[in-house]
């Protein structure tokens, strides 16, 4: 189906996703790692426990581990599906408490708005889509 004009050759469109892959997987594994080595675990547990979630520090720290496996699961093409698609909700999440109010623009415009979190998401839902496994497809 094309909107206008070609599609993509099928060669060049899969590298081009594999490229969006690799890329996302790596900028979540930097935030993921930074996290944990400046020490911002706990105070995101915090920052969590005072927006009214149980377990703040819980909450944090299974963030963070989600931003470092499943980035590595995503880089060797394992459960690539399941790992984009939580960090899409993850990512949903920080968009909607976060970037949201400071309204769409990162910067320019505006400052920590929600444009790139929407361009990480739509990213990451196009990855999940590709390596969906096929036998769950047909039918």
């Amino acid at each position: 189906m094309a909107l206008t004009g070609p599609a993509a050759p099928g060669t060049r469109a899969a590298l081009a996703l594999e490229a969006l892959r690799i890329t996302v997987a790596i900028l979540i594994l930097i935030h993921g790692v930074y996290r944990l080595a400046a020490g911002l675990v706990e105070p995101f547990g915090i920052w969590l426990g005072s927006l009214g979630f149980p377990f703040g520090y819980g909450w944090a720290m299974a963030v963070t581990l989600c931003e470092l496996v499943g980035p590595v699961l995503m880089l060797v093409r394992r459960w690539t599906s399941f790992a984009a698609l939580g960090h899409a909700g993850i990512l949903t999440l920080g968009l909607i408490l976060v970037h949201l109010p400071a309204g769409w623009f990162v910067v320019g415009a505006g400052r920590n708005g929600v444009e790139y979190s929407v361009l990480l998401i739509a990213v990451l839902l196009a990855v999940a889509w590709t390596w969906w496994p096929a036998q769950r497809m047909r039918g």
